[in-house]
């Protein structure tokens, strides 16, 4: 596979946690350096960690994953979503509002962003290709997307009070997004 392939096929996969990291920024507002590497790095890890992963367990489980793993995303992606637009409307909003920079929020955003890798890893496993570079190269830009979306999400968190919503209706619509790519 070649270096233009492999970047694309990154930028690609970064869109959803991307995404996600705008949601995150305008959730958390003034992240620290703490929360951006927290995010970025997780996300980078995941998105290097699946190709890899999908590579080593090749084609004996991608017979039992590609039939549902868009429904596993969109899962993860609703019910995160969901609470965040729950929270937002509930009386204890500012009280209960959780940093998705933390604890098992974040490995599930992680998780559900970088589904699509698994498969990723499985077809250059298909192809026989080597793994360990293009997942490096996946993780990298990840991780800065990751960053770039965090900071447009704390900037457009200035605009909005109820960024939580929006945040929340984002991650629903990338997980129907994923649902209907896979469906379709």
């Amino acid at each position: 596979m070649d270096f233009l392939s492999v970047i694309i096929i990154a930028i690609a996969l970064a869109m959803d946690a991307f995404s996600v990291s705008i949601s995150a920024g305008m959730i958390i507002k003034n992240p620290d350096f703490r929360q951006y590497f927290r995010l970025s790095f997780h996300f980078g890890l995941f998105q290097f960690m699946m190709p890899v992963i999908g590579y080593f367990i090749g084609a004996y489980v991608e017979d039992y994953i590609k039939d549902y793993d868009h429904w596993i995303a969109f899962g993860l992606l609703f019910f995160i979503g969901s609470r965040m637009i729950y929270e937002a409307f509930s009386k204890k909003a500012e009280e209960s509002r959780k940093d998705p920079s933390r604890g098992i929020r974040l490995i599930v955003l992680a998780v559900a962003t970088s589904i699509d890798a698994l498969a990723v890893g499985l077809s250059i496993g298909v192809l026989n290709r080597p793994i360990l570079l293009p997942g490096i190269i996946i993780g990298v830009i990840c991780s800065l997307f990751s960053i770039t979306g965090i900071t447009i999400g704390k900037n457009l968190s200035k605009v909005s009070n109820k960024a939580e919503i929006l945040g929340g209706i984002l991650l629903i619509i990338i997980g129907i997004k994923i649902l209907f790519e896979h469906l379709l």
